[in-house]
């Protein structure tokens, strides 16, 4: 079972956006700090009933909980793996990206470095997690086991290659390269339908030869009309709840955050289905290029709790900005958690 880690550090992050800038108004709606300590969670819209609260991490437990509950840590990864275990938990704890450095951030207000330090704390996080032994933590809907499911994490690695024939710029004293590679940590914890739905489409190929679109704010996937994923319903995990929710967004100005932010440089997303804002769509997919310029008070994205976001970027968050329109993904390989995905036969 995946440990609170990731959305304790989450919290801290908007935390901080929030208290930092004093160019806006504090608004009433909008809490200092997203952590609710009653038995519901409030909803400021009568149309929705406020769903029970499984418990609140106050700022000390949110702070403390790596170090005390290191034990319980480890001791969910199997022998084998308990070394390199302990050594990604040194490096979270006192490492150069890890939580006292992220600490020292939020003491000194610096939000580029708290987002950075943020980035790398949930690397390390997600590492961690991937040596934990696979398995969700809570039964799916039964009308959702016909779906492809990721009960655990997986990391799929991207090869992409320009359209036009150009070169990607060098990482520093490097060479030009034809191709460039992007991972992406799938987490079948928090979006199990949804990374399911992705993987089984890397594997099956759908990806290789995609083209590939960029806006101001998204490097999106083609639409892939001729493809065979899974209308999948929007599937997002709300911080402090132990299960998705389904075919339902959160309302941020009522203090409703994901487990799998947006507003990340380098979330990776399904982009709604065409039919339905209900569903995502069975293919395209975007990677989030996150700005806290064009953010919204608090430092959140405008779109945060309206899609399926289910990983995130490790490796290649520079290559992003470098992908024009007409870049071509030559291919894409579950190289990490294929083990953990269920299909329907299976079941």
């Amino acid at each position: 079972m995946a440990f609170p880690l990731s959305s304790a550090i989450i919290s801290y992050k908007h935390s901080l956006n929030v208290s930092i800038t004093p160019s806006f108004p504090k608004l009433s709606f909008l809490p200092t700090q997203f952590v609710f300590c009653s038995n519901q969670m409030p909803s400021k819209n009568p149309a929705r009933p406020a769903r029970p609260r499984i418990h609140c991490l106050s700022k000390k437990t949110r702070s403390e909980i790596a170090v005390d509950e290191k034990d319980s840590i480890l001791a969910s990864l199997p022998t084998n793996l308990k070394e390199k275990g302990s050594t990604l938990y040194a490096s979270l704890i006192d490492g150069k990206g890890g939580l006292q450095a992220l600490l020292e951030s939020i003491k000194d207000k610096d939000p580029d470095k708290v987002s950075v330090g943020l980035a790398s704390s949930l690397d390390t996080v997600a590492e961690i997690e991937l040596l934990q032994a696979p398995g969700l933590s809570f039964l799916l809907p039964k009308q959702y086991l016909n779906y492809p499911r990721l009960t655990g994490r997986g990391i799929v690695e991207f090869t992409i290659e320009k359209g036009d024939g150009s070169t990607f710029s060098p990482a520093a004293g490097g060479e030009l390269r034809k191709t460039a590679t992007i991972q992406v940590v799938v987490d079948g914890y928090s979006a199990p339908l949804t990374a399911g739905n992705f993987a089984k489409l890397v594997i099956d190929g759908a990806y290789d030869g995609a083209k590939l679109n960029c806006t101001d704010q998204a490097v999106l996937s083609d639409s892939g009309l001729d493809k065979n994923g899974y209308n999948v319903p929007l599937e997002i995990m709300p911080s402090g709840q132990f299960e998705p929710l389904y075919r339902t967004t959160l309302n941020v100005q009522d203090g409703e955050l994901p487990v799998l932010p947006l507003s990340v440089y380098g979330a990776v997303a399904m982009a709604h289905s065409e039919v339905s804002e209900d569903y995502s769509s069975p293919y395209q997919f975007f990677f989030y290029l996150y700005d806290k310029r064009n953010a919204g008070l608090g430092g959140l994205s405008f779109d945060e709790g309206q899609f399926s976001v289910f990983g995130y970027t490790i490796v290649g968050k520079d290559i992003l900005p470098q992908i024009k329109t007409g870049d071509v993904i030559r291919s894409a390989k579950l190289v990490e958690g294929q083990d953990r995905l269920i299909l329907p036969n299976e079941s």
